[in-house]
């Protein structure tokens, strides 16, 4: 009789919106990555991520899989800059709430990951639209301290008859004091493209503390 197989790692599925953001992430990971980890490209809004997000997670294999959003944000706050972190302590949308799993866990190796960058944990708000000016003000008066278009549809998605857990992190390339003017722009915001390109071993991290015994 042969060996008995290990059994099958929960698989981790990190979603993103934009092509650039995949770049990072893709240039950003290799050696400790988990045996089951892919990058999905969702496309940008919460409908592109929802249909995404429900196409991945019904292939074979995906069961159970862990999901993480990720890619940039808006942060909210005064004071907030191109590169600083986002970990969401739970995301929000129209339809409600999700709370996210070990955002302690992922905000101290996400410290450790990109040392000297700004770490702030908080509610990720979702939004069909970029926030402009007053607008962000009015977010930030909910509680939030982020925002973007696809996390919290990602995990509504992710959760919605099953369970699994699911986190979010986006690193800020707009805020207050650092308007962009297009979405898609990254000016002033190269630093955040290399801060997320730093994060995965963050990512990695946390889903093996998911595969550890519950004592």
């Amino acid at each position: 009789m042969g060996d008995r197989a290990d059994p099958a790692p929960v698989p981790l599925l990190v979603a993103c919106a934009l092509r650039i953001e995949r770049l990072a992430l893709r240039s950003g990971g290799d050696r400790g990555s988990p045996r089951e980890y892919a990058v999905l490209r969702t496309g940008m809004g919460p409908r592109a991520a929802e249909r995404a997000v429900t196409r991945a997670l019904a292939a074979p294999g995906m069961a159970g899989a862990a999901v993480l959003a990720t890619g940039f944000c808006a942060g909210l706050a005064p004071g907030m800059n191109p590169g600083d972190l986002v970990v969401a302590e739970e995301a929000r949308d129209p339809r409600g709430t999700v709370v996210c799993d070990g955002a302690p866990l992922l905000a101290e190796a996400l410290a450790r990951a990109v040392p000297g960058r700004t770490v702030h944990t908080g509610a990720l708000t979702g939004s069909d639209h970029v926030v402009r000016g007053q607008e962000r003000a009015q977010l930030r008066a909910t509680g939030a301290i982020a925002v973007d278009m696809e996390s919290a549809a990602t995990l509504w998605t992710a959760t919605w008859g099953a369970s699994r857990p699911v986190a979010a992190v986006r690193v800020i390339v707009d805020a207050p004091e650092h308007e962009l003017v297009r979405i898609g722009t990254v000016r002033g915001g190269i630093s955040a493209f290399r801060v997320l390109r730093a994060v995965l071993p963050a990512f990695y991290d946390w889903h093996r503390s998911l595969l550890l015994p519950r004592r």
